[in-house]
């Protein structure tokens, strides 16, 4: 059996890809008369001509299925100062409307949630969806961005870390 043979763990993939360092945003959805929130690092731009944008959402969270019944969602670009605000967006088990209490945002085109505090964000409709295993490859095309100075938060080895400059 050579090297890329072996069977590969759930676990060992995780550990894995961990080895690849993303930047760190939480995606915002409304519907409804409610909003949502979830950090999320599965984030990439697909193409300029159009401007599309790629989001990775696990199908169990509820900001998926806002954003599913919404077909709008914005992508805040995080700071290495908004670690605390990171976890309160990953974490399940906080309300939505916990997670935006006491936050600082504003809503624009979409509607979508825009965190004052962040570096960056884009507003996005969704255009295509794809099954994509326990999550949704949600395809949005980008309506509204805007951007300000600041060094962002990334994830690396299972942590949020700060760059060097």
């Amino acid at each position: 059996m050579t090297e890329g043979d072996k069977d590969i763990s759930v676990d060992q993939y995780r550990c894995i890809m961990g080895n690849f360092a993303t930047g760190v945003t939480v995606v915002t959805s409304a519907h409804d008369g409610r909003i949502g929130g979830m950090t999320a690092n599965a984030i990439t731009s697909v193409s300029l001509e159009p401007m599309l944008l790629l989001f990775c959402a696990d199908k169990r969270t509820r900001t998926h299925d806002m954003i599913d019944r919404s077909g709008v969602f914005a992508v805040n670009i995080l700071t290495q100062e908004m670690t605390e605000l990171a976890k309160v967006f990953s974490d399940n088990g906080n309300p939505e409307e916990e997670r935006f209490r006491g936050l600082k945002y504003h809503t624009a085109r979409t509607g979508a949630p825009i965190l004052d505090e962040n570096m960056g964000w884009i507003e996005c409709q969704v255009t295509y969806r794809y099954a994509g295993g326990d999550h949704t490859i949600f395809v949005g095309a980008v309506v509204n961005a805007g951007e300000r100075l600041g060094n962002p938060l990334v994830f690396w080895r299972g942590q949020y870390i700060k760059l060097r400059q």
